[in-house]
């Protein structure tokens, strides 16, 4: 009997969503309980899981698992970001691809956004953003600034796509990120040759997200500024409520 590809796990596992058979905010069985039912590899099931979280229908946290988060599916991107391994996990799911590098003198308005001076010098990998399975549309377009000293990171984005530069960076000069401050803000698209790489009207609606990665001193050694089409991207947050402390009983007299 042929095994099911992750296409097909992933359409009887939306039918089961969708249709409330596993009801909103409840957990999806684990990934080695869906091996041993679908017969399928680990690989297989997370191809699967990552589709249905591309969709909007799940959320995916390490150590507590893939919870139900929607069932109605919904386009491009829907990413609960809540701490450095989750922004890791969400960029697993999308590849970039490299369209220039090269050292620049950051102009008025882009240090007006990065919050740093004018005509200072950073080593600059701007990319195209796209769906790691490539049958959709463009998620994004992203400038990510590295001081200049970690010029050898270029060469490791275009040997591995996936992964993030701060990782990247981590992996070969130890300097590890202990803080991502991020902004998101609504603007209007007025450049026609990021209209056309991203396949959107001229003076279309976008979502820029500026973060800037801090290391434990708190110095920002590498800032990104990302452009989504306003319908292709999402931001989730939960918030949640501390619980109220016990108040403690006095002994009985």
């Amino acid at each position: 009997m042929q095994r099911p590809d992750y296409a097909d796990i992933a359409r009887h596992l939306t039918e089961a969503i969708t249709s409330g058979h596993f009801a909103v905010g409840s957990l999806l069985p684990t990934e080695l309980e869906l091996c041993a039912h679908y017969g399928a590899s680990r690989h297989t099931i997370r191809a699967a899981l990552t589709e249905l979280q591309a969709q909007g229908l799940v959320s995916r946290r390490k150590n507590i698992g893939t919870r139900v988060e929607s069932a109605e599916i919904r386009s491009g991107f829907r990413p609960t970001l809540a701490s450095v391994d989750d922004l890791v996990q969400f960029s697993s799911h999308q590849i970039r691809r490299v369209e220039t590098v090269g050292e620049v003198a950051l102009d008025e308005a882009v240090a007006r956004d990065l919050r740093c001076a004018a005509g200072s010098r950073w080593l600059r990998l701007s990319s195209l953003r796209v769906d790691a399975e490539g049958d959709r549309l463009p998620v994004g377009w992203t400038d990510v600034y590295v001081e200049p000293a970690y010029a050898e990171v270029a060469e490791m984005v275009r040997q591995e796509p996936g992964t993030l530069v701060c990782a990247l960076i981590e992996s070969r000069w130890g300097r590890r990120v202990a803080e991502i401050r991020q902004d998101i803000h609504a603007a209007l698209n007025t450049d026609p040759v990021m209209a056309e790489r991203l396949q959107l009207a001229p003076d279309a609606v976008v979502l820029k997200v500026i973060r800037h990665y801090l290391d434990a001193d708190g110095i920002a050694y590498e800032m990104s500024v990302s452009i989504h089409p306003a319908d292709r991207y999402w931001v989730s947050l939960r918030l949640q409520q501390p619980p109220v402390p016990e108040v403690p009983q006095s002994p009985e007299p």
